[in-house]
């Protein structure tokens, strides 16, 4: 933990109720409620994996809202930093394909944590945190909330990680990519996945070229996610490839991502080089694959090393 109880990691974004279903969203009848979004996902990743985590966001004056601030303080995220209302908790359903196919249908326009703004990230301890945790699905909410993201990576004097997370549904690909530009030069490490993200927001669906595109836009360093390709990662002159670390069970591919970013970054601000922050972070990725939904199945910082020194 940081001097004078600051947290370790900050995420700042928006927890959703989540409704899962072992089919594609075509035919499926019973969903499992559970409660999920790339924010809370990361945060209690993180967490796990052994961090002082808070989470920076608004829920709504609901009964989901209570539900969320109390999920998230069961898996170990401190919840000083979920205000309340107004607005309703946003929540999503989604599909879930072994393969990693999903559909996903999001219920959070209006919601609460789409009013996240600036302000929100100056009376949150962001400055301060060893490590602070962005989303471009954060910044496809609403205009306040992008505005919020820049802020933060501008006020952050930790290390920054951006996941782009493109989501074709909730922003376009030219909004999303003014978002990059302006918080790439402010970020330590940015994590954009090959060929989603790439495609989308640097016009290839090349690991290596997609790399230098965003060191050019100014990133310090980018690990670029190949899902079993691997990990392609550049920091300076530095280039190389680490392998992705085998799932022993897939179930659903949900959350995934958010596990890779959570663990990552918590490793980062605990100290970890950056070789072996990502390969902790793809250790709890693919612990997260054997579990439904994005908080199914979270790994403990003892599991990642386990797996890691198993491999």
């Amino acid at each position: 933990m940081t001097g004078d109880g600051v947290p370790d990691v900050v995420v700042i974004g928006e927890p959703l109720v989540e409704f899962s279903a072992a089919e594609p969203l075509t035919r499926a009848e019973t969903f499992r409620l559970s409660f999920s979004g790339d924010a809370l996902n990361a945060a209690v990743a993180a967490a796990a994996a052994g961090a002082h985590v808070a989470l920076v966001t608004r829920t709504g004056e609901d009964e989901f809202g209570d539900r969320l601030v109390d999920f998230a303080a069961r898996h170990g995220v401190d919840t000083r930093w979920m205000w309340r209302g107004p607005g309703h908790s946003g929540a999503y359903v989604v599909g879930a394909d072994p393969l990693g196919t999903r559909a996903f249908a999001y219920l959070r326009a209006g919601s609460a944590a789409s009013r996240l703004c600036p302000a929100d990230v100056d009376r949150a301890p962001v400055a301060g945190a060893g490590a602070v945790l962005l989303s471009g699905i954060t910044a496809a909410l609403s205009e306040s909330c992008a505005a919020a993201v820049v802020h933060a990576a501008e006020q952050a004097r930790g290390t920054v990680v951006y996941d782009p997370n493109f989501r074709g549904r909730l922003t376009t690909p030219g909004d999303a990519r003014a978002v990059l530009a302006k918080v790439a030069p402010r970020a330590s490490l940015i994590l954009p996945s090959c060929p989603a993200d790439t495609s989308a927001l640097l016009d290839t669906d090349d690991p290596e070229r997609a790399a230098v595109a965003c060191l050019d836009l100014g990133a310090s360093a980018v690990a670029v996610t190949c899902g079993a390709d691997g990990v392609h990662l550049a920091s300076g002159p530095d280039r190389r490839w680490l392998p992705a670390v085998p799932a022993t069970e897939i179930v659903d591919a949900t959350g995934a991502g958010d596990a890779f970013a959570g663990a990552l970054t918590a490793r980062l601000a605990r100290g970890a080089s950056l070789v072996e922050a990502v390969r902790g972070g793809a250790a709890a990725a693919s612990i997260c694959l054997g579990g439904q939904g994005g908080t199914g199945r979270v790994a403990t910082a003892e599991e990642i090393d386990r797996l890691l020194a198993a491999g």
